[in-house]
């Protein structure tokens, strides 16, 4: 007589068989990604201020959320990935300002057309990002003192360089030359959709979630990142190159200031040599609330996504409500707290079902 297989889940003599082979409940799954928390916080955001600010659900308003959610989500995807390998980059917000000034300058002073300068500052900010991860990699300092330190180097050299080319804090306008037009369609150009203004850095930001998500979990190099920021002397022990993936999310970083700076620089023609100062600190707080942890090897690029969501719908829910904007900073550093706390709670989860 034949004999029948056992109940899928059951062993042989009818007793439960081990749980990880077992499907895992969609509400499970759920209860276990990382951007839970900032996915909860961004409905409860939005709820909040459509009922607070009378003009917040007006299309057009809506395409301004958007706006201040790309504009911070193009630097907070890829500063997630850095904090998924276990690293920080405190310099990521003046390299977006060094970047448009390189292919400000550059254009101005040479004649050239714009996409030289463009050009020349993408080539500049990878070489930014290569410094960082190389000096992190070969002298075993902590990021934050590396990072700190081109952090200070670039404040000076764009202040410095600025006022020493141009006579002044801010470049002079590059908006007659030739290329500036093409490259502003792909940079900084605008459409309007049913009321709504849309932002070109709106598909940038969607275009970059999707390609990290896609690295994240459907690449060899997305498994390095969690490895290494996990535990990076176990990782190189199995053969994951840790040196290389560092550089990596670091020049990752320096492409999307490159691309920053840019949208900068033509949307606005010049630029003033003092900006980006703090911005970094806004990238790492949307990372963090979307779901990355400080100590590395979790997170996600969706999550950060939302919240640069969570950050473009409180700074422009306050003006909608006609609220003090001092108030801000208070909504975002309880929003921190809390989005870390329930992130903490949904990675004693994911452990816990592990």
């Amino acid at each position: 007589m034949t004999a029948t297989a056992p109940p899928a889940g059951r062993g042989t003599q009818g007793a439960p068989g081990d749980e990880r082979l077992l499907p895992a409940a969609p509400l499970q799954k759920l209860l276990t990604r990382p951007e839970l928390g900032s996915v909860v916080g961004a409905a409860a955001v939005f709820v909040f201020f459509a009922f607070a600010a009378d003009g917040f659900l007006r299309a057009a308003s809506l395409g301004t959320v958007l706006y201040a959610a790309s504009t911070i989500g193009i630097m907070a995807v890829p500063v997630a990935l850095l904090m998924i390998g276990g690293e920080f980059d405190l310099s990521a917000g003046v390299l977006v300002t060094t970047s448009a000034l390189v292919s400000s300058m550059f254009s101005y002073q040479m004649t050239a057309n714009a996409w030289v300068g463009v050009a020349v500052s993408l080539l500049v900010t990878l070489a930014v990002g290569f410094f960082n991860g190389f000096m992190l990699t070969r002298t075993r300092l902590p990021s934050f003192i590396i990072t700190l330190g081109t952090f200070l180097m670039l404040t000076g050299l764009n202040l410095g360089l600025t006022k020493l080319i141009s006579g002044t804090v801010s470049t002079k306008t590059i908006a007659d030359m030739e290329g500036f037009a093409s490259a502003r369609a792909l940079f900084a150009s605008e459409a309007t959709i049913g009321g709504a203004t849309l932002k070109v850095t709106v598909l940038w930001w969607l275009g970059l979630v999707a390609v990290a998500t896609w690295i994240l979990l459907r690449t060899r190099f997305g498994n390095w990142i969690f490895a290494v920021g996990g535990n990076a002397e176990a990782a190189r022990a199995v053969g994951v190159p840790v040196r290389r993936t560092k550089t990596l999310l670091y020049m990752g970083v320096a492409f999307c200031a490159w691309v920053s700076g840019q949208h900068l620089l033509f949307s606005y023609d010049v630029v003033q040599s003092g900006e980006g100062v703090g911005n970094e600190l806004i990238y790492i707080i949307a990372a963090v609330i979307g779901g990355c942890l400080i100590t590395g090897g979790y997170g996600s690029a969706v999550g950060a996504a939302v919240g640069a969501a969570i950050f473009g719908m409180t700074s422009k829910g306050i003006v909608y409500a006609e609220w003090n904007p001092d108030w801000f900073k208070f909504f975002l550093g309880a929003m921190l707290l809390l989005a870390t706390l329930l992130n903490a709670w949904v990675r004693k989860r994911a452990e816990a079902t592990s």
